[in-house]
């Protein structure tokens, strides 16, 4: 029974759910309908809205054609505008205002690109024209005023402005003198570590004005009316400062026509302008050129080299012209000193001609330190050579130094003042032995090559002793300059010694010459007679008074002799002199004792004594004590 229930009620709900989708589906059909209906209307009215909506979209696209072209219109106007503002600037020109002058020009180039990549506008062209016209104009301008201002601020330094900026040991002088420091004062080395102030070529304020028109002139092309116009203005007054300072163009055909006294001075002052000229002028140059010229290398290199070419070559032709002159003894030691400042300023002109473009200017340099050296050698080996062949006929008749001695001696003295720098020449030429021994040799060779010489000259002497006095003075005048000099170190005692040897035998060689035959006039040799026969005046001592008054008077007049010839002979050493008197007096004074003592009375008590005896053995001291002085005989009185 309760199955059919719950089957009947199924059935139910079954027939209504059926009844519900009839429901449905008749709602569908209708909608679906009712859709078909609604689509058919949007159509005819999407027909009937065609026309408009074209019409809007034509109307909005041409709405946005004319913003777009009212845009580009106020960028072209806004171009016209500074257009109009730059050309303003430009007409007005630089020299006012230099900063706004360089922004219209940037500006120019701005709008110059902008219409250059719009020339679909139909007045490009000539907006082109006439901004392009308006920037020439402008870079002439720049130009003119970079000419201008460079101009303006470019004036020859003064010599006292350069004076300044040298350390102390190396100014002038209170006198005036205006050549500072001697050529000859090369072995002070403060004026290569000593401080040096670069003078003010440009101010400082005005130097980046300058860069800023230079680059500006570089980037318009304008590199070669930069280069010209920075070059003219700058060398022309570089030239002038070296000519207020004293430096000369001269050719070697003016060196050579030059008095040596006059040359020597000049060659001093070339040293202290080639001092100042690299470690001040130059220097300054490079500076403002390379602050001008910033960020453009090879311009401010080949800018520098055009401004100092001429200077350079003004200065470094003197040299070169002493360099090629004649060579001569004296011109050796202004050859070291200018060897010497090449050398010291070296490292600097390295520096300071940098670049390729100062490749020239260096090669020159150091082609004349090359050609200093080189002649510099050859001049120390010419005088080794003068002086073994020196044929000068000076004759000194007292027998005392001779000029050629003094002369050699202080060119070696002076030779040791520039050790170093004959050190480096041996060391550039020489075969690659220690230059210490090369110096050593050297020396040597012109102390032998003057020996040599001397020997000749002293043939002159027809006086044998006289020519034993003249070598005794001359070598004992190098031995002692030698040891009182640094050549004593370089030469060793050996060699003193064995030279000191040498004074010595030309003295005793003087002495035996001079004074043997008055020694055998003292002598009683050949006065005693023989066969003990009966005597003059009856005296036991075996000797002739007439032969013993014979013999005074040959002594007298032997001594009269010796000694009027010899007070003017000159040994000029006061040791010397007076240890020369010593020896002769020390042969002559005891000898002349002795005579005088034995025979003296045999001829005293005779007629006339003093005929005969004229000198006692003090009369001999005092005048044996006034030789070697140039006193004549007239001079003396001797003692009775």
């Amino acid at each position: 029974m309760a199955v059919d229930s719950r089957m009947d009620l199924l059935s139910e709900r079954a027939v209504l759910m059926r009844e519900s989708l009839q429901k449905s589906q008749t709602i569908t059909d209708n909608v679906v309908s009712i859709l078909g209906s609604f689509d058919s209307r949007l159509s005819a009215l999407e027909t009937a809205m065609r026309p408009t909506q074209i019409r809007t979209h034509a109307i909005r696209k041409a709405h946005e054609n004319i913003d777009r072209t009212l845009k580009a219109a106020e960028v072209i106007l806004s171009q016209f505008d500074l257009l109009r503002q730059a050309e303003t600037k430009v007409l007005k020109g630089p020299h006012e205002d230099l900063e706004s002058y360089l922004d219209a020009i940037a500006q120019l180039r701005k709008i110059i690109r902008y219409f250059m990549s719009n020339k679909s506008f139909k007045s490009s062209d000539g907006v082109l024209n006439h901004a392009n016209s308006l920037l020439a104009k402008a870079q002439s301008k720049l130009e003119e005023e970079f000419k201008q201002l460079l101009a303006s601020y470019s004036k020859a330094v003064e010599p006292d402005r350069l004076f300044d900026g040298l350390p102390n040991s190396l100014r002038p002088s209170s006198d005036g003198d205006g050549g500072g420091k001697p050529h000859g004062a090369h072995h002070n080395d403060e004026s290569e570590t000593a401080s040096y102030t670069l003078p003010i070529l440009i101010p400082s304020r005005v130097l980046p004005l300058l860069h800023d028109l230079a680059q500006q002139m570089v980037q318009a092309g304008h590199q070669q009316q930069l280069l010209q116009i920075y070059s003219e203005t700058r060398s022309f007054v570089l030239d002038e400062s070296l000519k207020k300072l004293g430096v000369e163009k001269l050719s070697k055909e003016d060196v050579q026509r030059m008095q040596w006294e006059v040359l020597e001075a000049k060659i001093g002052n070339w040293i202290h302008f080639m001092r100042i000229a690299v470690k001040l002028l130059f220097a300054g140059e490079r500076q403002v050129c390379d602050q001008i010229f910033r960020g453009f290398d090879s311009l401010s290199d080949q800018c520098f080299a055009e401004v100092t070419v001429s200077s350079v070559s003004m200065l470094l032709s003197f040299g070169d012209a002493i360099a090629r002159s004649k060579r001569s003894p004296e011109k050796l030691f202004v050859l070291l000193d200018m060897y010497e400042i090449m050398r010291e300023l070296h490292t600097e002109i390295e520096t300071i001609f940098k670049g390729k473009a100062c490749l020239e200017i260096r090669d020159s340099a150091t082609g004349l330190t090359k050609r200093l050296a080189q002649t510099a050698q050859e001049t120390f080996g010419d005088f080794e050579e003068a002086v073994e062949k020196d044929a000068t006929k000076t004759a000194v008749l007292d027998g005392t130094v001779h000029p050629l001695t003094s002369y050699v001696i202080n060119y070696v003295k002076f030779l040791f003042d520039y050790q170093t720098t004959l050190k480096q020449l041996f060391l550039e030429f020489g075969n690659g032995d220690d230059s210490n021994s090369q110096l050593a040799s050297v020396t040597m060779r012109i102390m032998q090559a003057l020996q040599n010489n001397l020997d000749g000259k002293s043939k002159q002497y027809k006086d044998p002793a006289l020519t034993h006095l003249f070598l005794m003075n001359n070598i004992h005048y190098m031995v002692r300059s030698v040891r009182r000099s640094e050549a004593k170190d370089l030469l060793g005692d050996d060699w003193v010694q064995r030279h000191r040897r040498i004074v010595q035998q030309h003295a005793n060689q003087y002495k035996r010459i001079a004074w043997t035959k008055i020694l055998q006039s003292s002598s009683a040799q050949g006065l005693t007679t023989s066969g003990g026969g009966s005597l003059e005046g009856g005296n036991s001592s075996g000797v002739s008074r007439g032969l013993l008054k014979e013999r005074f008077k040959m002594f007298n007049m032997q001594f009269d002799e010796l000694h009027q010839r010899q007070s003017q002979w000159t040994v000029p050493d006061t040791e010397l002199r007076e240890s020369l008197r010593l020896a002769v007096a020390e042969v002559l004074l005891p000898a002349y004792r002795s005579f005088l003592k034995r025979f003296g009375p045999l001829v005293e008590s005779g007629k006339n004594p003093q005929k005969y005896i004229k000198y006692t053995a003090e009369d001999l001291e005092r005048l044996l004590g006034e030789l070697f002085e140039g006193k004549s005989m007239n001079e003396q009185q001797p003692r009775r």
